[in-house]
C-alpha cells in the first residue's frame, strides 16, 4: 500500500509539472534526474512514468525512455466535450437510481467542497471536487460508464485543477454543484443532466480564461523552475 501511494504521489507531482510547463511537450523525462529531484530510487520513478504513460501524459519509447506527450487546445476541448457528456449521463442516471447511502456520500462530498471553498484553497477544493464527481459516477448505477468517466477525469485532472484557479471559479463551481445536487436529490433527471453538462463543458470566454490560466501557470513555472540537468526537448537521435 505504501509503495502504491508513493507511486501515485510521484505521478501526481510529475503530472502537475507537465501541465504547468515545467516539462514542455517533447521533454525527455530522465529517470536519474527525477530520482535525484524526489530523493527516491529509479524504481518508483519508473513506475510513476508507466502510470502516466497509461493515462496518456507521456509516451514510452523503447530504448529511449519517457517523453512528455503533446496535448493542444483543440484536443483538450474535444476531451472536455466528451467528459461533459459522460458526466451528463451519470447525473441523469443518478437522479433515477441514487440510494440512501449514496445520497449521504454525495451530500458529504458537497459539504467538503463548501469547507474548501471557505478556506480559499483551490487544490483542497479540487480534491473534494473529485470526490463529489465520483460520488455521482457511483450513484449512476452503471459500472462501465463510471469506469469510463473516472478514466477521462484522471486524464484531465491537472487541467481541471488549473481551471479552478481562474478568478471566481471556485465560487461558481460550488454554486453549480448546488444546482446539480438539488436536481439529483429531487429525482429530476433532465435538469441534473443539463446542469452537470454545463458545469463540465468549457466554452467561449470560459475556455479563453482557462487557456490564459494554463499560459500563466506555464510562464510562472518556467521562471521559477530548476533542473539538475538540462532537459532534452526532442527525443535523442538513433543514428
Amino acid at each position: 500500500m505504501a509503495r502504491n501511494r508513493r507511486t501515485i504521489d510521484l505521478s501526481d507531482a510529475i503530472e502537475q509539472d507537465i501541465v504547468t510547463g515545467r516539462y514542455p511537450p517533447g521533454t525527455h523525462l530522465d529517470e536519474i534526474t527525477l530520482a535525484r529531484r524526489f530523493s527516491v530510487s529509479r524504481t518508483p520513478i519508473r513506475e510513476a512514468l508507466r502510470r502516466l504513460g497509461a493515462a496518456g501524459f507521456v509516451t514510452i519509447q523503447p530504448n529511449r525512455g519517457a517523453f512528455v506527450a503533446e496535448i493542444g487546445p483543440a484536443a483538450l476541448l474535444e476531451m472536455l466535450e466528451v467528459m461533459a457528456e459522460f458526466e451528463s449521463l451519470c447525473a441523469r442516471l443518478a437522479a433515477r437510481r441514487i440510494n440512501d447511502q449514496q445520497r449521504g456520500l454525495l451530500l458529504e462530498a458537497h459539504r467538503a467542497c463548501e469547507s474548501a471553498l471557505k478556506s480559499g484553497d483551490a487544490d483542497a477544493y479540487y480534491y473534494e471536487n473529485e470526490r463529489f464527481h465520483r460520488a455521482i459516477y457511483a450513484a449512476s448505477g452503471n459500472a462501465f460508464l463510471a469506469d469510463q468517466a473516472r478514466a477521462l477525469h484522471t486524464r484531465l485532472k491537472p487541467y481541471r485543477r488549473l481551471q479552478l484557479r481562474v478568478t471566481g471559479r471556485l465560487r461558481s463551481s460550488f454554486d453549480e454543484h448546488e444546482g446539480v445536487v438539488e436536481a439529483i436529490l429531487a429525482g429530476d433527471a433532465a435538469t441534473a443532466s443539463e446542469r452537470l453538462r454545463a458545469h463540465v463543458l468549457i466554452q467561449g470566454e470560459r475556455f479563453s480564461d482557462f487557456l490564459a490560466a494554463v499560459a500563466a501557470a506555464t510562464e510562472e513555472s518556467r521562471r521559477s523552475s530548476w533542473r539538475t540537468e538540462p532537459a532534452q526537448t526532442q527525443p535523442p537521435s538513433t543514428t
